[in-house]
């Protein structure tokens, strides 16, 4: 996939995220992906059912989890992306982390997107090495840390909140030099969020589209969508993430991050013909 084309495109098509987490505790799927070639071939198989990028993460952002040292999530990550980007030289590899020492690793390792679930905020030097490097950014908003974000969120106004956010991001990307073109916008879905709060934030998907970037939405085997219909074990969820990346495509979503990449595919193409009779 041709990314910057596809950036620039006003009718540009939905694309999945394919998740990859080699991390040993992930919320879904953690401890599945850690050996290199398992999660090569994991992203092969991600490949082939219809994604477009695989998310690389070497550090779980789970409610409750603690932050892993940087040249942990360098030894976890960097091998993998290096795999993928050989056995698959047109892969789009991103990385998901908030640390500047662990996106350059990957950059160099041939990842070209950086996930920043702290939007710039955790490390100065993210943004400036971003757009030093030329490579795309999603900025996320997320209440509190991974630690400590579902204790109590509170909003006065959630989806008002976070579109501030995000649009004071946005400007603080430019500000370090990143193209307005180069930056994706993530309402953060599950961060620091009750279930009414996600549920409201995916009703005002348009509101974020306003700001005029393309939006990541992140919404897969999420707990809210368990406290909705009642499944405790995540991959048991995955028809309700289903109804939310359709809803999502419809909003507006340009990209969906997902666990299950071959039945989520189905759902977008059939979004898409439904929308442009395609």
């Amino acid at each position: 996939m041709n990314l910057p084309e596809w950036l620039e495109n006003p009718d540009r098509p939905p694309l999945l995220m394919g998740v990859l987490n080699v991390t040993p505790d992930s919320f879904s799927d953690g401890g599945q992906w850690i050996d290199p070639a398992a999660a090569a071939d994991r992203a092969g198989h991600m490949l082939a059912e219809g994604a477009a990028i695989i998310d690389v993460g070497g550090e779980s952002t789970r409610p409750g989890s603690k932050p892993v040292a940087e040249d942990e999530q360098v030894r976890r990550v960097v091998p993998v992306i290096q795999r993928i980007v050989g056995d698959h030289p047109s892969a789009v590899v991103s990385i998901d982390t908030t640390r500047s020492a662990v996106a350059e690793a990957a950059l160099d390792a041939g990842a070209s997107i950086v996930n920043d679930i702290s939007a710039g905020r955790d490390d100065a030097a993210l943004l400036p090495l971003v757009a030093r490097r030329k490579a795309v950014v999603s900025l996320m908003h997320m209440q509190g840390t991974p630690a400590t974000m579902q204790l109590n969120p509170t909003y006065s106004d959630v989806t008002a909140e976070v579109k501030a956010f995000l649009a004071e991001r946005l400007q603080a990307a430019q500000d370090a030099g990143i193209d307005c073109s180069r930056i994706l916008l993530d309402p953060g879905i599950g961060f620091g969020k009750t279930v009414q709060h996600n549920l409201q934030l995916l009703r005002d998907l348009s509101v974020f589209a306003s700001l005029g970037r393309p939006l990541l939405v992140g919404t897969s085997r999420k707990g809210f969508i368990g406290h909705v219909t009642g499944e405790t074990n995540p991959s048991d969820r995955l028809l309700g993430t289903a109804a939310t990346v359709a809803w999502s495509i419809a909003a507006g979503a340009s990209i969906v991050r997902v666990h299950d990449v071959g039945p989520i595919a189905r759902v977008v193409r059939m979004i898409r013909a439904i929308q442009k009779n395609v």
